[in-house]
């Protein structure tokens, strides 16, 4: 679900997102990504011990 709200919602994701659906992957293999990809900013984030900053 977050994956979900973080496609509709957050730009990065949205982006890439709709990238790999231009690149002519299916809506679920592209969802999978957004969720790798969002565990992976996660993940950074606690072992930074950082907040989440917006990209300028």
């Amino acid at each position: 679900m977050a994956t979900l709200v973080a496609i509709r919602h957050n730009p990065v994701i949205r982006k890439f997102y709709e990238r790999l659906l231009t690149n002519g992957k299916l809506k679920k293999v592209a969802l999978v990504a957004c969720m790798r990809k969002l565990l992976v900013i996660l993940n950074a984030m606690i072992r930074d011990n950082k907040c989440w900053q917006a990209p300028a």
